[in-house]
């Protein structure tokens, strides 16, 4: 077989579909996500401002429900990360399919010179990386989804020394210090806030979870069929080897996030004091 076999009218067509994709995840969800008077959040200046200034409103409500400057940034918030998800997924299954197509080029170009071999090979490991990178970016965005109210609040400028903001965020520590340390009750707005970070911590050890699974069986199946690949084809054998060797190291990397995530969610003030406190 040649690599003609694999059809380069379809790998035009991904990489084509790929390069589109790859800056609309980032320009179109800004797009997507305004409506009229939120057409400003896609400067993130201005929305860093309008988070500030929301959430110094929000905390002197004293109510557990978001005010309504602050639901207004949520919802935008979280129609944004549902569309960069939604957008980043596509790209992640074009990746899926162009690398598929691209892996089966490579095992057929044992014919080839090295210099058209080295050139699949090559990119091979753009696609690869920008799979991984679009995989990233579905994970974050539908944790951001989960929970909006906290993926928002770490846009907050933690640091700042005066104003109003400054103000606000002393309260929050001191309050969240108190009920670490005493017990007190916390106010509603904190307890909203504790309650969605252990939401966001949550939603990311689950998407965890469910990644580590699905690359340990890729793993398997990868040396599975590399045990049964005979010696003399040290082409396949080699491409299987390192591909399961990714997938299995990728799979104790994820195992330790989620674990990570799992400890923060079930201490959800604490970890909530080390973000305010800049951590």
């Amino acid at each position: 077989m040649r690599l003609a076999d694999v059809s380069g009218r379809a790998l035009a067509l991904l990489a084509a579909l790929a390069a589109a994709l790859v800056p609309a995840v980032f320009v179109v969800p800004h797009m997507l996500a305004a409506n009229g008077s939120q057409d400003g959040f896609a400067d993130q200046r201005n929305l860093i401002d309008t988070v500030s200034e929301e959430f110094v409103r929000y905390w002197n409500s004293g109510d557990r429900v978001l005010s309504p400057g602050m639901e207004r940034v949520v919802d935008y918030w979280f129609r944004f990360h549902v569309t960069k998800a939604a957008i980043a997924a596509v790209l992640l299954i074009v990746l899926a399919v162009l690398g598929a197509l691209l892996r089966r080029a490579y095992l057929l170009s044992g014919g080839l010179g090295p210099a058209r071999r080295a050139a699949v090979a090559t990119a091979g490991v753009v696609i690869t990386t920008l799979a991984l990178f679009s995989s990233l970016i579905v994970v974050a965005n539908i944790q951001g989804a989960a929970a909006p109210f906290t993926s928002l609040l770490s846009m907050l400028p933690v640091g700042a020394h005066h104003g109003r903001l400054a103000d606000t965020l002393d309260q929050v520590r001191q309050r969240l210090a108190d009920s670490l340390n005493t017990g007190a009750s916390s106010p509603p707005a904190l307890e909203a806030m504790i309650s969605d970070n252990s939401r966001y911590h949550v939603a990311l050890a689950v998407m965890a979870v469910a990644v580590a699974v699905a690359l340990i069986a890729l793993s398997s199946v990868l040396w599975k069929r590399f045990r049964r690949t005979g010696p003399s084809d040290r082409h396949t054998k080699r491409v299987l080897g390192a591909f399961g060797v990714l997938s299995a190291s990728s799979s104790l990397v994820v195992i330790v996030l989620a674990v990570a995530n799992l400890s923060t969610a079930s201490d959800s003030a604490q970890g909530l004091l080390v973000f305010f406190n800049g951590g």
